[in-house]
């Protein structure tokens, strides 16, 4: 009896980190596809003086809207920042 009920709970366990594996393979698939998706990018924008602050941008990926972001923020006068990406947002 012991080791049946064992055997039930282990296999319950490993059910459940199956679907757990499942659920987060899909979830990082989608992050690579807006990674390069065309759209607005929204950033938390990292500076060595401590001042951060999030920031969106449109571009063509993820990789354009940063480099406008950053470029952008360098000629603020920011030059100790750069932008971090968080994910893509609506709109």
């Amino acid at each position: 009896m012991a080791l049946s009920r064992t055997l039930v709970y282990a296999t319950v366990g490993m059910m459940v980190a199956a679907a757990g594996v499942a659920v987060a393979d899909s979830y990082a698939s989608n992050k690579q596809v807006d990674f390069f998706a065309p759209g607005r990018h929204q950033f938390y924008v990292w500076c060595a003086t401590g001042k951060d602050f999030t920031a969106t941008e449109k571009g063509k990926s993820a990789e354009d809207a940063q480099l406008k972001l950053y470029n952008a923020v360098k000629a603020e006068g920011r030059s100790a920042c750069w932008p971090v990406w968080q994910g893509k947002v609506s709109g």
